[in-house]
This record gives structure tokens, sequence and C-alpha cells, in this order.
């Protein structure tokens, strides 16, 4: 029995195509890698997504203020005080 080919435009059989490996779950259809960590994917779905980075930006800058006004007090706060 002779192998009948592939349909045209097909690709290869090893992989998943794109349009069936989305996934409609939280990380908004976005490709799912069955191989990544759950830190990985907490980096990639709450740190470093798209829509959320403006508001982790602000968290950054909050904590570097707040830290950084610590270190001044601590470092320097005898000049604020009254002699």
């Amino acid at each position: 029995m002779a192998r009948r080919a592939a349909p045209p435009h097909s690709g290869p059989a090893y992989y998943t195509p794109a349009h069936l490996a989305r996934s409609g779950g939280p990380n908004g259809g976005a490709l799912v890698d069955p191989n990544e960590s759950a830190w990985s994917r907490f980096l990639r779905t709450q740190v470093f997504a798209p829509d959320k980075l403006p508001g982790n930006v602000n968290i950054v800058a909050g904590v570097g203020l707040f830290v950084t006004g610590i270190v001044v007090v601590r470092r320097w706060g005898e000049m604020f005080v009254p002699v």
C-alpha cells in the first residue's frame, strides 16, 4: 500500500499548530509550555505581563522610595534633629 502525502501547507507533524495549542485560560490564549515551572509561569503571567506592568512599576517605585527613606533617615537622621 502506498503512503499518502500530507495535505499542502499542513506543516510538520511533530508540533501542535498554534491555533490548537492556545489555551482559553488565565493566560489569555498564550501558548502553553508543558515544561514551564510554576515560578517562570508566575513571572510571565503576573510580573512581566504587559497589562500588569504599569502597576508593578508603581509598586517597585513605592517600595524603592520607602527603602530609600529608611536608609536616609538611618544614615543622616541626626541632621534632622535640632540641637
